[in-house]
């Protein structure tokens, strides 16, 4: 099956159909966190630091809107259902077809990951509250597994569902028996931060990746190294497989993408696939032949597999965020460093996180148009003036504006406020 599928990618490749091209997936307006891709219909869902989960049956997107802050992870559960974590704390169930929304409630951190168990009765969820939920499909009482001394960052079912690995911050993998009550066991102690890990749907082996740029592949029972895949690039942000044609995909902070023949157990590609930042998300196509990265740019990337080595790194030569600082005067320095991740300059609508920025000056916060403001700031008795963004930034939003979405952030140098608010008067202008 897997030589049939290489041979069909190659086939494809050289007659370089629509399906086969490089592909751009835009509409976003934020980093792209997450991707999933649909193994019945091929649909792709992206996760966004702007707060949404797009749907792309093409290339036009139709979002999902629930969540009050970035989604970090999406997954299909079925061909009318997905589900999606965010830094909200929250999972949210997604009714396909008509995009209603079932919100799950109970972690106390971020959801960094989610997985369906092979008979689709159960969903487990890392998080970085340091443990692990176990949430029945029929909308039973979820269960809380915990053992970990740190956020937890990836799980994933053994191929008979008893059977639960986790990846943590603490540096271990561990194995839970899902309807057990005793504790988990250590599997792997890899001394540094895992933040991902694949395991073979035969159970026949293990791949984690972590913090400290190990990518390693293990037995899943006694964790006894089979394959080290180490390279010297930090961290291990990423990983995707595809059981039929035996390929594991790993994205790392440099913007690579490590392709692995798990038949061979070689590299077959190392693909600089991001001009600038990370590789955050990772997922291939149903027949292997595509392989779909998320990263700092607000755009989904696609490549064919066959022809990674011939594409240039995708994205813009530098995000805006990422400029040199000695290039730019001291405010619009400011604005890039602390607001423009989540903030438009631009009238609205926008898509990134927080409300356009547009005429800031002299307006009543909580009051942009079609924006999801959180309750303390609708219907609030602030005008944003030199002097009332000079105050959110010099005791924080945390305690200016407590309860609302912005994060918790602060400019200490008065100096540096003042130019900020400067640069934000011109900007921001009609």
């Amino acid at each position: 099956m897997r030589a049939f599928v290489l041979a069909c990618a190659g086939l494809l490749a050289a007659g370089a159909p629509a399906a086969q091209e490089f592909t751009t997936l835009k509409g976003h307006g934020g980093p792209v966190m997450g991707i999933d891709v649909n193994p019945e219909t091929g649909h792709v869902a992206t996760a966004s630091f702007d707060n949404s989960v797009g749907l792309w049956e093409g290339r036009t997107p139709r979002w999902l809107e629930g969540h009050d802050a970035a989604v970090i992870t999406v997954r299909f559960l079925d061909e009318t259902t997905a589900a999606s974590g965010s830094d909200d704390f929250d999972v949210i169930l997604w009714s396909l077809p008509d995009g209603t929304a079932t919100r799950l409630e109970g972690h106390q951190g971020k959801v960094a990951d989610i997985a369906l168990s092979p008979d689709g009765t159960t969903l487990a969820t890392a998080s970085w509250d340091g443990s692990i939920g176990l949430w029945p499909r029929d909308g039973g009482a979820a269960r809380f597994l915990k053992g970990h001394n740190a956020s937890v960052s990836d799980v994933a079912f053994s191929a008979d569902g008893a059977r639960l690995y986790s990846a943590s911050a603490d540096g271990t993998i561990r194995l839970w028996q899902v309807n057990g009550d005793g504790a988990p066991r250590v599997v792997v102690n890899a001394g540094f931060g895992v933040n991902r890990l694949i395991l073979d749907p035969d159970d026949q082996w293990l791949a984690y990746g972590a913090v400290d740029g190990v990518t390693r592949v293990v037995d899943p029972m006694s964790g006894e190294t089979i394959r080290d895949f180490s390279l010297d690039r930090r961290p291990i942000l990423s990983m995707a497989y595809h059981a039929a044609s035996g390929q594991l995909a790993v994205g790392d902070g440099h913007g690579f993408i490590m392709m692995i023949d798990t038949e061979a157990w070689q590299i077959v590609r190392d693909f600089r696939a991001m001009r600038q930042g990370p590789v955050w998300a990772l997922e291939f196509s149903p027949d292997g032949t595509m392989i779909y990265a998320g990263g700092i740019e607000d755009v989904a990337y696609g490549w064919p597999v066959a022809d990674l080595d011939a594409f240039d790194p995708a994205g813009s030569d530098q995000r805006t965020f990422l400029r040199d600082p000695e290039a730019m005067p001291n405010g619009e320095r400011q604005f890039m460093r602390k607001c423009s991740i989540c903030h438009a300059l631009t009238p609205p609508p926008s898509r990134k996180a927080g409300p356009s920025l547009h005429g800031l000056f002299g307006r009543k916060a909580g009051t942009v148009p079609g924006y999801p403001y959180s309750d303390i700031l609708d219907g609030s008795d602030i005008v944003w003036s030199e002097e009332t963004i000079d105050a959110l930034f010099d005791i924080g939003p945390d305690h200016y504006i407590p309860g609302s979405k912005m994060p918790m952030q602060r400019i200490t140098a008065g100096q540096d406020r003042q130019d900020l608010i400067e640069y934000l008067r011109e900007a921001t202008g009609p």
